[in-house]
């Protein structure tokens, strides 16, 4: 089994292919509006932006947590600056031996958006 599509709500698909546009660094897959439906591709699964979709908190993988929030810092609410969450041991949930780094902010459209970011911490 495997993930095929997440969904957020989006009162304004301009505005949020805008913003996911810059976010994402691609353009959307698909558009249909009506009924207000915005598709973008994150690497095999579907990111629908709908206007009947709830709230949702979704967590993108990038590779710089700080240049990405550096890059949209005044585009956004940063809701919670990056923040080192911890080490993986294994790799049970992330690359072993690499520090798992997550931000919030909030998207274009209200919704919060988590960004995580692993880093190899530098020998002592």
């Amino acid at each position: 089994m495997r993930l095929v599509q997440v969904a957020l709500h989006a009162d304004d698909l301009d505005r949020a292919a805008a913003f996911y546009s810059r976010l994402l660094g691609d353009e959307p897959r698909a558009r249909f509006d009506p009924p207000g439906l915005l598709f973008f591709d994150l690497e095999g699964t579907r990111l629908l932006l709908d206007r009947n979709a709830p709230a949702a908190l979704i967590y993108l993988g990038v590779d710089d947590v700080h240049a990405t929030i550096d890059a949209i810092r005044g585009e956004v609410r940063v809701v919670a600056e990056p923040n080192a969450i911890f080490t993986h041991d294994d790799d049970r949930l992330g690359p072993p031996g690499h520090e798992e780094w997550q931000a919030f902010i909030e998207d274009s459209e209200g919704n919060t958006v988590g960004l995580i970011g692993f880093v190899r911490p530098a020998p002592s």
